[in-house]
């Protein structure tokens, strides 16, 4: 069996930036296990997987370890193959997932600017106690931490996110029963040009640390949108790699927008036996 496979680089403006997503399509689904044995191959962040439907797709995404229920840098990417490689007569995409119907547009409000819309849930997160031991944890005590889908551990500057070197072992096991990642945030430079910046770590779920997380964005979006006191905002995760996201806030909908730029094209060669 043979499978076509792209790589490409979500929330990049050029190769080597953002955060790079696998990108298989699919005529019929293959077994969990082969999805996860590829995505393991991968050994990227998430390599998502989709097949033709009536109205779209259905798509899933894998770590190397586990199916997830939200990935927002593999989705941009999915639609980045479809809408420029696989069908780019269409305007939009729309995927059925475990997290619901998220659809991606070219553009934002009809202008084809380069860059690629998605249209996410916006994820509300409560306060919690500052766990005695998160400090030590990730090397700087953040100032506020919340608790929804992800934990969000908010930070007075962004050169407190920068310097963090977090210990994965001791942070994986607290936050694998809890099956959350961690993210790190706070307000960005006052000459930087970004509302609010972050660092997502998931050790987990077999990613220490993610480059650009589209997801991520559906935690933080509603609360800096509230802290701030603006709808509309620009955030930049200050991985090694870096990425830009565009974020807004429209009720329980979150609107993240973000651009593509193509790495590898290639074949998978899945033998008999696999």
């Amino acid at each position: 069996m043979k499978l076509n496979l792209f790589q490409v680089d979500a929330f990049a403006e050029r190769p080597f930036e953002g955060n790079p997503a696998a990108v298989v399509p699919l005529d019929t689904w293959l077994s969990d296990e082969q999805m996860l044995a590829i995505a393991a191959e991968n050994n990227l962040a998430e390599t998502a997987f989709f097949v033709a439907e009536e109205d779209g797709y259905r798509l899933r995404w894998f770590t190397p370890t586990l199916e997830v229920e939200l990935c927002g840098h593999a989705t941009l990417a999915t639609a980045h193959v479809i809408l420029t490689r696989l069908k780019p007569e269409l305007d939009h995409v729309v995927f059925q997932t475990r997290s619901g119907t998220l659809t991606v547009r070219r553009g934002d409000n009809g202008k084809d600017n380069g860059k690629l819309v998605m249209d996410f849930p916006a994820r509300a997160s409560k306060p919690m106690p500052i766990p005695r031991d998160l400090g030590p944890m990730l090397g700087v005590t953040p100032r506020i931490v919340l608790s929804g889908a992800n934990l969000i551990a908010v930070f007075d500057s962004a050169a407190d996110v920068a310097r963090l070197r977090p210990a994965f072992e001791p942070l994986g096991k607290y936050l694998g029963p809890r099956n959350q990642g961690l993210i790190a945030t706070a307000p960005g430079d006052a000459d930087s040009g970004f509302d609010f910046v972050s660092r997502f770590f998931a050790p987990s779920h077999g990613v220490e640390e993610d480059h650009v997380t589209g997801s991520a964005h559906c935690d933080t979006t509603p609360f800096w949108a509230k802290k701030l006191k603006k709808n509309e905002m620009i955030a930049r995760q200050i991985s090694s790699r870096g990425g830009t996201v565009g974020c807004r806030l429209d009720g329980e909908r979150v609107y993240l927008e973000g651009a593509c730029a193509d790495y590898l094209e290639g074949t998978i060669q899945i033998g008999d036996g696999s």
